[in-house]
């Protein structure tokens, strides 16, 4: 994928892990895909004309064919990562205001995944700072991730993106744990729209769990964000469709971050809770 809106600080290509849970893919992908081939007719020319074209049934379709792919199962602990680089197969892009933001592997002892965890950074308060994995494409993402929220900066906001087309185009659930709160945004042509907004009760813990599944239901596609292992938001919107996964940090924050795990969703049922992880 070009990314022409935005800097590009540095691509590495590769994969870090040797992905999971590839036994699981078997599944009912026909039904699944017949249920979103038929939610399409039935939804067809409703809705919003967005910049970003929407995906027709075929589109989606194929996309979800294309997630039977054991490369998606990704299980990201950067342990392997040189120091002090961007983690292999990650790039870093800014979106929104210019700022000074940026990311880097960094040793720790006293983390989920010793040795190794990402440093992310941002110096301004309108910009998204965002690691994104190059080379997966996911329709229906379950992203976990752990979170250590203010490594030298009091306040900021931290997340994950998904369905990412550009740095002008995605989703982002942002976590703001010092003022107890978590928000599902869209992106569109740069313009961020709040999708929902919830108060959250973080455990007293140094490392939080982040969460999030994007699933389908008939015509209906659904976003919902864990955090601690608690369901704190549930939103609906379907303006993005199939797109890259990342890592975020926004506003004057800090932030590390370790286990960052993809794997594609497929279900027509309502999301499950979050595993134990």
């Amino acid at each position: 994928m070009q990314y022409g809106h935005e800097r590009v600080r540095k691509i590495q290509v590769g994969r870090d892990g040797e992905g999971f849970g590839a036994a699981v893919l078997v599944r009912a992908m026909d039904f699944c895909v017949g249920v979103v081939v038929v939610a399409g007719v039935l939804a067809g020319g409703i809705g919003t004309a967005w910049a970003v074209p929407k995906e027709t049934s075929t589109e989606k379709a194929e996309h979800l064919r294309q997630q039977a792919n054991p490369q998606l199962f990704n299980d990201w602990t950067f342990d392997r990562d040189e120091v002090g680089s961007l983690p292999k197969g990650f790039v870093a892009v800014a979106s929104g205001e210019q700022g000074g933001g940026a990311w880097k592997v960094e040793a720790q002892s006293a983390v989920p995944s010793a040795p190794n965890v990402v440093l992310g950074t941002s110096g301004c308060g309108g910009c998204n700072e965002i690691l994104v994995a190059q080379g997966f494409q996911y329709e229906y993402p379950d992203l976990v991730v752990r979170i250590q929220q203010g490594a030298g900066h009091a306040g900021g906001q931290v997340g994950v993106v998904f369905g990412m087309k550009d740095a002008q185009n995605y989703y982002a659930t942002i976590v703001d744990v010092s003022q107890k709160t978590i928000q599902v945004v869209r992106v569109i042509e740069g313009k961020e729209s709040v999708l929902g907004r919830a108060a959250i009760k973080p455990k007293p813990v140094e490392w939080h769990t982040l969460r999030v599944q994007r699933n389908t239901i008939i015509s209906k596609d659904f976003v919902e964000t864990f955090f601690d292992g608690s369901l704190a938001l549930s939103v609906e919107d379907q303006a993005l469709g199939v797109g890259q996964v990342g890592m975020l940090v926004r506003g004057d924050a800090s932030a590390r971050f370790d286990n960052f795990n993809a794997a594609p969703l497929y279900s027509s049922r309502p999301l499950s809770a979050p595993a134990a992880y």
